[in-house]
């Protein structure tokens, strides 16, 4: 008799989404002993039942109270709960797997200005991991980080990495540029940040280290920062306007993910200038679609670039210019990069982590 196992697949957006979505619909075609039942939000009820017929929806938002008891009464009766967040219900019975993609709340001070969100994580963050029967994270530095900051042992930790889209693939660049042109009206050549515009994300970093490139030499690219944030878009835009690059910097919001492969093609280069990420996902999808990428040495994202990628420290502006220049002075390097990049990115793929992932679910039921 088939194990009954549950999966919370209500966020369905950015990189939490992302995984969601792989995780299901790897297991829809793995022949993995389990019956499979998906909890979502209504809006996303016809994606997730082309992957898991079995569906019931709860419209509870993430980090409520309503979440608490709304998702373990979908659940009623599972063998077991997989929860791909740290918001995980605390009073359901059955075992519970969680992924835990980063303690960035924990560990970014920047995070410490709310307090009601960094009280929330903390309390979160603990006591999921001490209900979990097992934990799965992205990277060795998140597993580093989830065995310190949370206090487990080694043993209750998987590390399974983030694997690439098939859509992400090398493409006419050319081709590219047409479509990106076409959608978004981005007119030149360009360098490209992808990710939310969180404190940790360094974009301001990015923005300072361009107007020194520009001031050190005239270049044609410009840069296009693909990512949202309310919160701080006003102040990235401010300081364009104090760095005297406004008329270079283009704000796109995020697009749709037939077109995202297009847009990382196009670029000259990716640049990720994060101070802390779980794992680094538009790194591996920009080595996939053979851009160079540049990023920065920190957290987990030498694990993921590999010796494919051009780093450069996090805290430095002049060491950030210094790699864009010596990338764009370099028909070479760039296609040294590229090569490096696709043969990095054809080592994470998703097939290989959804069979991660049934053998730690095997192992939380004993």
């Amino acid at each position: 008799m088939k194990s009954q196992l549950t999966i919370d697949a209500r966020w369905l957006k950015g990189g939490i989404g992302t995984y969601t979505r792989h995780l299901l619909e790897g297991l829809g075609k793995h022949g993995n002993g389990f019956d499979v039942h998906a909890i979502t939000r209504g809006e996303h009820r016809r994606e997730v039942e082309q992957w898991c017929p079995r569906v019931s929806v709860v419209d509870a938002r993430i980090y409520t109270a309503r979440e608490q008891w709304a998702v373990p009464w979908a659940a009623r009766g599972c063998g077991l709960l997989h929860v791909p967040h740290y918001n995980a219900p605390l009073f359901e019975r059955a075992p519970m797997v969680i992924t835990i993609h980063d303690v960035i709340h924990l560990t970014d001070p920047a995070y410490g200005r709310s307090f009601k969100a960094w009280a929330y994580a903390r309390l979160m963050l603990y006591k999921a991991a001490r209900k979990a029967a097992r934990i799965i994270t992205v990277s060795e530095y998140s597993k580093d980080q989830i065995i310190e900051r949370l206090d487990v042992p080694n043993a209750k930790v998987s590390t399974i990495p983030n694997g690439a889209d098939k859509e992400f693939l090398p493409m006419d660049k050319g081709t590219a540029f047409r479509r990106v042109s076409t959608a978004l009206g981005i007119r030149g050549p360009y360098l490209l940040f992808v990710g939310g515009l969180k404190p940790h994300k360094n974009v301001a970093t990015l923005l300072r280290a361009f107007a020194l490139l520009r001031e050190r030499r005239e270049i044609s690219q410009r840069l296009v920062i693909l990512g949202h944030g309310e919160r701080v878009y006003d102040e990235l835009v401010r300081e364009c306007v104090r760095l005297q690059v406004g008329p270079w910097v283009d704000f796109v919001a995020p697009v749709h993910r037939a077109l995202l492969p297009q847009v990382y093609a196009a670029a000259d280069t990716l640049v990720m200038p994060s101070t802390a990420e779980g794992f680094g996902l538009p790194v591996l999808e920009a080595m996939a679609c053979g851009t160079p990428v540049i990023c920065s040495q920190a957290a987990s994202l030498p694990e993921v670039g590999g010796d494919a990628a051009l780093y450069f420290d996090p805290r430095s502006v002049e060491g950030l210019a210094d790699a864009m220049e010596r990338l764009l002075d370099s028909t070479e390097l760039r296609e040294a990069m590229r090569n490096k990049g696709l043969a990095q990115a054809s080592r994470f793929t998703w097939k290989e982590s959804v069979e991660r992932h049934i053998q730690v679910y095997r192992a939380a039921l004993g």
